[in-house]
């Protein structure tokens, strides 16, 4: 054992000295030092070894590789210096690849732009929890305890774990109307605010339902507000959004916390074909949201709209299935 170790320390670095260049260089370094090389093969002959003569045995075989190693790595440093190594060669005048830069989802990025929209419209941008009580989710909204809109299959209440037994109930809000309540319970009017957000239903998914979308919500409250502001201010966003020709209508409709309140629709292309699209509800404040939140009906005027924002995103960019903007897709997310 000790003669092959011998044997192995003066071969390798005999032959270490007539590597010329990189390739050669390589080829030593498998031989000797590789994964399948000379020193790896000789370990297992120790166990073949006479038990006295272990020790010496041992303490050779670490001599050996380590002049081997020590001498290898001397030996790559010199021809580096001399230039006769060298690496993989990369011409600087080349193009260099092109990076995957990655963008803005274009549901954030069409928030973006229907804020800035509304902010030149004179709207701040207010903001509220996902999580909320009967109180701003209905109660405050004018939606009597017995509607059918607070039942348990169109909304998703949360667990009482962990809470007080006669604690309110919790939920995932159901629209960003909640925000509006809670800003005129914080801020005395007049008032201008768009809320966008997250709001969460029990849907069945399909090409045009999601159980989780966005919405815009905007509020206008000063003295002498009526409807034909609210007008005003829609079709103002549709032709500043969408184009100067973008045609909207109101449709009257019913919400428990708007009256009166009205449809909105736009007219749109759609495989083709120009057709009325419905984006959202609108309407006058009621008076009993008001009084909700201690704001007198008597002196204050104020307007509410409701848009969804997917509904918003499919029709400028031609989306045809609400499911491709939340699977991440992308192939689907490089087109925008």
């Amino acid at each position: 054992m000790l003669d092959v170790l011998n044997r192995m320390h003066d071969e390798g670095l005999a032959q270490l000295a007539g590597a010329g260049d990189a390739t050669a260089l390589e080829a030593w370094r498998i031989k000797y030092l590789g994964a399948k090389g000379a020193l790896k093969a000789a370990m297992p002959m120790l166990k073949d070894v006479p038990k006295g003569q272990k020790p010496a045995v041992g303490a050779r075989l670490n001599e050996v590789k380590t002049a081997l190693e020590s001498a290898f790595e001397a030996r790559k440093a010199t021809l580096g210096s001399d230039g006769a190594i060298a690496g993989p060669l990369v011409d600087v005048t080349e193009p260099g690849l092109p990076m995957g830069l990655g963008r803005r989802h274009i549901l954030s990025r069409t928030i973006d732009e229907i804020t800035e929209v509304f902010a030149r419209m004179g709207f701040s941008v207010a903001t509220g929890p996902e999580v909320e009580d009967e109180f701003h989710n209905f109660t405050a909204l004018n939606i009597p305890e017995d509607h059918p809109a607070r039942d348990s299959t169109d909304n998703f209440y949360m667990g009482a774990a962990g809470r007080p037994p006669n604690a309110a109930p919790l939920l995932l809000r159901s629209q960003t109307s909640t925000v509006q309540i809670r800003t005129m319970e914080k801020q005395p009017p007049p008032l201008k605010v768009i809320a966008c957000g997250r709001v969460y239903r029990p849907d069945t998914h399909d090409a045009t339902h999601y159980s989780m979308f966005h919405q815009v919500e905007g509020l206008c409250v000063d003295r002498g507000v009526s409807m034909v502001d609210l007008k005003t201010a829609l079709v103002q966003f549709a032709r500043a959004y969408f184009g100067d020709k973008a045609e909207v209508r109101t449709r009257p409709s019913f919400f428990p916390f708007t009256e009166p309140s009205a449809e909105v629709d736009m007219k749109m292309k759609v495989k083709g074909e120009w057709k009325w699209v419905e984006l959202g509800g609108c309407g006058m404040v009621d008076p009993n949201v008001f009084q909700a939140v201690g704001i007198d009906p008597e002196e204050w005027t104020g307007y509410a709209f409701g848009l969804g924002i997917e509904r918003i995103a499919m029709r400028k960019y031609g989306i045809g299935d609400i499911r491709w903007l939340f699977e991440n897709d992308a192939r689907f997310l490089r087109q925008f």
